[in-house]
């Protein structure tokens, strides 16, 4: 049917006593380009990937570098990269790519312009960007990437609170910080419950469950042959579980001590300012959105059993090429370390050697005066966004409705299953 529906030409046989006459009839519609299209948030956007693209925002016009200084909820920060995941896998039959996710993109996002909510951005709903590209595109393949931002809790929340506790703790002393800070600069590493709750992660998988269906429904509207698979990503840790033994101590301190600086200093330059006490509780919030996407999968494959409905999880595809997991940190990593600027001026700061408290706290409030300037930290790089490409071609050739699981070995190949 799918073939007849794209022919060049109606052709009417028209079967008599006489014999076959060939009607022709009008010309049928051409066939239009078969396509990919990425929804969802910064990890299927591209953030840390680079070589961003300008970015249509709500008004229909393409932003390019706006400049660092300028606000954050320009288009051009949604960071939609030319080496995200999207652009390097391989997917036979495809002939156009479109990546319509956005850093920072939340479940209010699929069906609303991203501005309608505080630090949203300027680009129209997700959902309308996809209408427009089912306009001119027969849409094949849809990869989402949704659930680690949304109203509970965000990625870039959680680790900017863990980070900060940490170089909070490896700069500031315990009699500086309860006689002048008066202890409201919180320095303990992070616990499972600072990051998400278990009432938190429910009540974001209802969010996310309920924008992904409106995904369903939409492709449902406007994908005319109703041909497509729909690839719902989980994400991977930046973080190891645990660190390089080069990374527990300097200067005869551990993070445990007071005021580390020494050590701050070395783990920033790897990427990994973070207590060793907050890698477990990490790991458990990674696991939760992991769980997260993998209910909404469940629940709208009960609902609809007849679409093709994959979901790729992708938590162990940086197994062994984490931040800090190597002594060479970030050299070999597959995310981006975290990196501050003193001032939004695009000098990005690689070590503290030598800061004091002062200078520490000035760069940190660049961070939150222009999230843009740091907002690529703890992100797949553009050898992360290699692997996940790999791991979204496996789950784009496996069978219809799978469940796919995408893990780095030791010798650094992928077992995609």
């Amino acid at each position: 049917m799918r073939l007849l529906q794209r022919a060049a030409a109606v052709v009417v046989l028209l079967v008599s006593a006489a014999g076959i006459q060939v009607v022709q009839g009008g010309p049928a519609q051409a066939a239009l380009p078969t396509a990919a299209v990425a929804l969802g948030d910064s990890f299927v956007s591209g953030e840390g990937a680079g070589a961003y693209q300008p970015v249509v925002d709500s008004s229909g016009t393409a932003q390019p570098f706006p400049g660092w200084s300028a606000a954050n909820s320009n288009a051009y920060f949604c960071h939609r990269s030319a080496n995200a995941s999207l652009f390097t896998a391989s997917l036979p039959g495809i002939q156009q790519r479109f990546n319509l996710a956005c850093s920072g993109g939340q479940p209010a996002d699929i069906a609303n312009p991203s501005s309608a909510r505080a630090e949203g951005r300027a680009v129209a709903s997700q959902l309308d960007q996809l209408r427009a590209v089912a306009q001119t595109h027969d849409i094949d393949v849809v990869l989402v990437g949704l659930g680690s931002n949304n109203t509970q809790f965000t990625f870039g929340d959680v680790a900017s609170l863990c980070a900060n506790r940490f170089i909070a703790d490896a700069w500031t002393g315990w009699w500086e910080f309860w006689a002048y800070l008066k202890g409201e600069v919180p320095q303990k590493p992070c616990s499972a419950s600072d990051l998400a709750t278990d009432s938190e992660v429910a009540a974001a998988t209802a969010e996310t469950t309920a924008a992904l269906r409106q995904v369903l429904d939409t492709l449902a509207q406007v994908d005319a042959d109703g041909v497509h698979q729909v690839i719902l990503q989980t994400y991977t840790n930046p973080l190891p579980p645990e660190l390089a033994s080069r990374y527990h101590e300097e200067d005869n301190r551990s993070d445990t001590r007071d005021k580390f600086r020494a050590l701050g200093a070395e783990r920033y330059a790897a990427g990994c300012p973070i207590h060793r006490a907050s890698l477990g509780p990490g790991h458990v919030f990674s696991q939760n959105l992991g769980s997260l996407v993998r209910n909404a999968h469940s629940t709208l494959a009960a609902e609809r059993p007849a679409a093709d409905l994959r979901v790729l999880d992708v938590q162990r595809a940086f197994d062994g090429a984490r931040l800090c997991e190597n002594p060479d940190s970030p050299a070999s990593a597959l995310a981006t370390p975290v990196r501050v600027q003193d001032g939004p001026s695009g000098n990005f700061i690689t070590s503290l050697s030598g800061w004091d408290k002062i200078g520490i706290q000035r760069a940190a409030n660049t961070c939150v005066t222009y999230f843009q300037t740091c907002q690529e930290s703890w992100h797949p790089n553009a050898a992360g966004h290699a692997v996940l490409g790999q791991c979204l071609a496996g789950a784009f050739s496996a069978a219809a409705r799978a469940s796919v699981t995408c893990a780095r070995n030791p010798n650094g190949t992928l077992t995609i299953s």
